[in-house]
């Protein structure tokens, strides 16, 4: 390995400071292995975004309380189901994912 810091003494290869650093920030892992984690965990957000949205026709009334869904809100959100008020409560339950790609972290494997 040759690097603009190293020293070469009896044919062994003395890494700077700057190869040892770059060497530990990537460790065993291949050339751009961060960023594939980084746009797979960004792909399942979008996904998981994805998923949640209302499809079909929007509702005239709220599913869960039967108040009147203003046409704006039709309009706006194509497939809505919910008031306002009943939205604003159904987003405060849903669960937040924390953003951690567990992919290719051996944690993964131990629980």
């Amino acid at each position: 390995m040759s690097d603009k810091g190293a020293e070469r003494t009896a044919g062994v290869e003395f890494l700077g400071l700057g190869a040892i650093n770059r060497l530990m920030a990537t460790g065993w892992a291949k050339e751009g292995a961060v960023q594939e984690q980084i746009d797979a965990t960004v792909k399942d957000a979008i996904n998981r975004a994805k998923s949640n949205l209302p499809t079909g026709p929007s509702l005239e009334a709220c599913a869960e309380c039967g108040a009147r869904i203003p046409e704006a809100r039709r309009d706006a959100i194509p497939g809505v189901r919910l008031c306002l008020a009943c939205q604003s409560e159904a987003d405060k339950k849903s669960t937040h994912n924390a953003g951690y790609n567990r992919r290719g972290s051996k944690d993964s494997q131990l629980r």
